[in-house]
């Protein structure tokens, strides 16, 4: 994995205790209400977090302006509980492919990294891997709404 390329880095502190942090990352009810840009939803029932090594995570995100969903899924690899969770991600816009959740499906490594930080709690989201530039500034771009999400979901707790 260290030979991958970083492809960027996403780090927000919220105003929340590590528990609830450590929860709205790994309980899959808590994914499926926030885990998406601030313009779109995610699917209902679509969420698995099995947060354990070699556990199953998976989301899917409606995309209508665009007409199609998002289909993510991985294995977790790390589970450090209140500080790092590391798993694979692959991307689809087959429900079939989805269906099946192959675990040699092409994918990028992401990290979280979660750090209790006075009466906050930072986190970064980072992803590895290969994809072109543009590509890759339009996932930050992304990444930084679903932390906008994330942060919304956090207030409303």
């Amino acid at each position: 994995m260290m030979a991958e390329r970083l492809l960027y880095s996403v780090e927000r502190e919220y105003n929340t205790d590590m528990a609830t942090m450590w929860s709205v990352w790994t309980d899959a009810s808590e994914l499926e209400a926030w885990y998406h840009p601030t313009v779109l939803e995610g699917v209902p029932g679509t969420f698995t977090s099995e947060t354990k090594v070699g556990g199953l995570w998976t989301a899917a995100i409606d995309v209508p302006m665009n007409d199609f969903v998002a289909y993510f899924w991985g294995r977790y690899s790390v589970v450090e509980p209140n500080e790092r969770l590391v798993h694979s991600l692959s991307y689809s816009q087959d429900p079939a492919e989805f269906a099946q959740r192959d675990p040699n499906a092409p994918f990028h490594h992401i990290e979280i990294d979660f750090e209790q930080r006075g009466t906050g709690v930072w986190v970064r989201f980072t992803q590895f891997g290969e994809m072109p530039e543009e590509q890759a500034e339009a996932s930050k771009e992304g990444m930084e709404s679903y932390f906008d999400s994330l942060g919304y979901h956090l207030d409303s707790k």
